[in-house]
């Protein structure tokens, strides 16, 4: 009982998290670890679980996304979909022990992008408009598409800047285009996992249905929260405290 009350906490959570300001997966991935759920498969269950709430969020910006830049938005959902392919197929591949070993680094690099996210974000919306060429931004849409099928943390803040580095400026539509591939890539990923049998369904039953939840209560409110700010720094607390208790394992 104690174990699904912490997998459905966590889910919930981390539909709120992620529908208002991202970071989930600080939550959810540490949260299947505890339950004893090996690292790898922990990691593929955790993608699974985020992928309801990306639809949710993909559909209420489906009026916002037009192309910018020097690819169009088939191209980059193109790119997208091999880069998660390729980034599921590196994880199924790689050992347990190993994965783990990693981990702690990811969410280092997950909580650096996390807390300067906005910042980031302010910096490339300044420099909008100057957009990188097709091939640059094809291998730009490509790295951060492979680190997403791989590592889902942190994912959101490396799509948005990778589209103000290949000239998006419009930021609803960089958030419409954001929770489209953050989908396409959870998707392909999950496919590639499941055919693996890395999915812990029993465990990502739990917390699909309480992340899926926590998406619908933290798009309502959303509006309402007048410190998003308050909740970053959560957040990044979060992934800090998270990093650091991986790095101690």
């Amino acid at each position: 009982m104690f174990e699904i009350l912490l997998l459905a906490g966590a889910g919930f959570a981390a539909g709120v998290l992620n529908a208002v300001a991202g970071g989930g997966t600080f939550l959810t991935l540490p949260a299947l670890i505890h339950v004893g759920i090996p690292p790898v498969s922990a990691n593929a269950t955790a993608t699974l679980t985020a992928l309801p709430g990306y639809l949710s969020s993909a559909w209420a910006f489906r009026n916002d996304m037009e192309p910018e830049g020097s690819l169009g938005l088939r191209a980059i959902i193109a790119i997208s979909a091999v880069g998660a392919i390729l980034g599921a197929l590196l994880l199924i591949v790689t050992p347990g022990d190993t994965f783990l070993w990693i981990v702690p680094w990811l969410l280092l690099l997950a909580t650096v992008l996390f807390a300067a996210g906005p910042r980031l974000i302010r910096l490339l919306r300044r420099q909008g408009g100057h957009a990188a060429g097709p091939l640059p931004s094809a291998l730009a849409i490509l790295a951060v598409s492979v680190y997403g099928g791989y590592f889902n943390g942190g994912l959101g803040i490396m799509l948005l800047a990778a589209f103000g580095l290949i000239g998006y400026a419009n930021l609803h539509g960089m958030n419409g285009l954001k929770n489209v591939l953050s989908a396409v890539l959870s998707l392909l990923s999950a496919l590639a996992f499941v055919a693996a049998g890395l999915i812990a369904w029993e465990q990502a039953l739990v917390m699909a249905a309480s992340a899926a939840l926590g998406g619908y209560v933290g798009a309502r409110q959303s509006r309402r929260i007048a410190r998003t700010d308050l909740l970053r720094h959560f957040v990044t607390a979060v992934g800090a405290i998270m990093t650091i208790l991986f790095f101690l394992r």
